[in-house]
């Protein structure tokens, strides 16, 4: 016999009716560590893209919102600031911080789709 199963689509020997088994277990704690990692990388790509429109439209800079926003997108785009030196300032803003955030979303959502696979 290659079953070992009583009957399939029946709990096996030694497993509660309504115990998930493990790779089911695993699985759903991976797909949530994939949610929750994607999340994050949206929310960051969500403060640059808004730092991104506040700056387009002049918003005033000594508002404490904006103040907030333009604080969260310089700490999110720390490694990209300067990569472009244009002398249009909308352009270096829109280059600057759209890089930043275009790379969080495709290596957030990758790792997600990675991790969703498991």
């Amino acid at each position: 016999m290659s079953n070992p199963d009583p009957m399939p689509g029946y709990p096996s020997y030694g497993q509660a009716p309504g115990e998930p088994r493990r790779h089911q277990r695993n699985q759903g704690a991976a797909r949530r560590t994939a949610l929750a990692i994607q999340t994050v990388a949206d929310i960051a790509a969500g403060f640059l893209c808004l730092w991104i429109l506040l700056h387009l439209l002049g918003a005033n800079e000594g508002n404490v919102f904006v103040e907030f926003v333009h604080g969260t997108a310089d700490l999110l785009a720390w490694w990209s600031q300067d990569i472009f030196t244009m002398d249009t300032e909308a352009l270096r803003v829109l280059l600057n911080y759209g890089l930043p955030a275009l790379l969080y979303v495709l290596v957030g959502h990758g790792i997600a789709v990675r991790l969703s696979r498991v």
